[in-house]
């Protein structure tokens, strides 16, 4: 969450930087709205980048994550047939005791 604050404050200042530069800039009204638009559609395409790359290392980590529940269950169902294999010999060891 704080990575994505950090993200979007720094394509906010670079937006706000951007579009100041180009405002004060000496140039016609026709040529700053096209530097304008240029820089939007730049801004827009890093966003949607950034937020593509955020969206794959998010998949990835609850790939990670699901794998090693999967392992996680395997190992304790494991267990679970070995103590109770473990049972079944306790009671046959004290059935023929008695």
């Amino acid at each position: 969450m704080k990575n994505n604050n950090v993200l979007l404050g720094i394509l906010g200042g670079v937006a706000v930087g951007a579009a100041l530069g180009i405002l004060f800039a000496p140039a016609k009204g026709s040529e700053t709205r096209k530097k304008i638009a240029d820089k939007g559609n730049d801004l827009k395409d890093n966003f949607k980048d950034s937020l593509s790359k955020l969206t794959d290392k998010i998949s990835k980590s609850v790939e990670g994550f699901k794998d090693e529940a999967q392992d996680l269950i395997a190992e304790a169902e494991q267990k679970i047939k070995e103590e109770k294999t473990n049972l079944e010999n306790l009671k046959d060891i004290n059935e023929s005791v008695l």
